[in-house]
């Protein structure tokens, strides 16, 4: 973990760990035990029930013997960063100076690698706390292309998974989110523009085009997350580096015709392709 005492620099630090620099000075609120087991809870029903809202979830936690009002529910889905995904018209505002882009993927046919990424974020409950993944992902191939570990919702950990796409893979044409504060941002949507790609948002609350980041998220936590208890931040980071690993270069694919993720990427690369 970070040492302030070190010699290393506390940036360097955070980038060799793969953690946000906004989390070297985040001083973080303790969350009680038994929050942090209901939030454990309701990220598991959110993924069943991702149409849910804090109406339902609050129901189906009674239903399990949870004493929980709908405002506190409401609370830790806010902390968790989740929300109901349903289709809906779009009556939000954007943030204060954020503007929201269009969505640029209906009916387009992604047929080749680096043609459209998409990036999310999910919870990750630990032991003693949470976590928070976001990852970068190309469309095509399913392929997690950079991923980085915060212990707040802040932009600079999404940041730095996109330059690490970037300098690693080159870049895509298209770039999809959802509209998230963090995807929103000046700072995020400055990056991708500085890189002539176009920037794609899907409709706040929707259910989103993008299928598959879910689906990723699904398997990252069944697979994954659920059986373990990580007792740090680093101990998270290690294990879920190697699941992401196995993701990529091992695990078939149903919707790829039982191809890795890698195989499926690497051998659709234009310069492979014509090789």
């Amino acid at each position: 973990m970070i040492e302030r005492e070190h010699e290393l620099p506390l940036v360097r630090q955070a980038e060799i760990l793969k953690l946000s620099r906004s989390g070297l000075y985040y001083q973080p609120r303790p969350v009680s035990p038994a929050d942090l087991a209901i939030m454990r809870r309701m990220d598991e029903l959110h993924l069943d029930y991702p149409f849910a809202g804090s109406r339902m979830l609050r129901d189906l936690l009674r239903g399990e013997g949870v004493g929980i009002g709908r405002r506190h529910v409401a609370t830790l889905m806010k902390r968790m960063g989740i929300q109901a995904i349903y289709r809906r018209p779009n009556t939000s505002k954007p943030a204060p100076g954020h503007k929201i882009y269009p969505y640029l993927l209906r009916d387009v046919a992604v047929e080749r690698p680096n043609q459209a990424w998409a990036m999310d974020i999910t919870y990750i409950p630990m032991a003693r706390g949470f976590v928070y993944l976001a990852a970068v992902v190309d469309w095509f191939s399913r392929r997690v292309l950079a991923w980085r570990l915060s212990i707040t919702m802040e932009v600079d950990f999404c940041l730095d998974a996109v330059e690490e796409a970037l300098a690693k893979h080159g870049k895509p044409e298209i770039f999809n989110t959802d509209q998230g504060s963090q995807f929103t941002s000046a700072a995020f949507t400055g990056l991708l523009q500085d890189n002539a790609i176009a920037i794609s948002m899907d409709g706040k609350g929707a259910w989103r085009d993008n299928v598959f980041v879910e689906r990723l998220w699904r398997s990252v936590k069944y697979e994954e997350v659920y059986l373990r208890a990580y007792d740090s931040v680093s101990e998270a980071r290690a294990s879920l580096g190697r699941y992401l690993g196995f993701y990529n270069a091992k695990r078939p694919h149903s919707s790829l015709d039982a191809r890795t993720p890698d195989q499926t990427y690497f051998n659709h690369l234009p310069q492979r392709a014509a090789a």
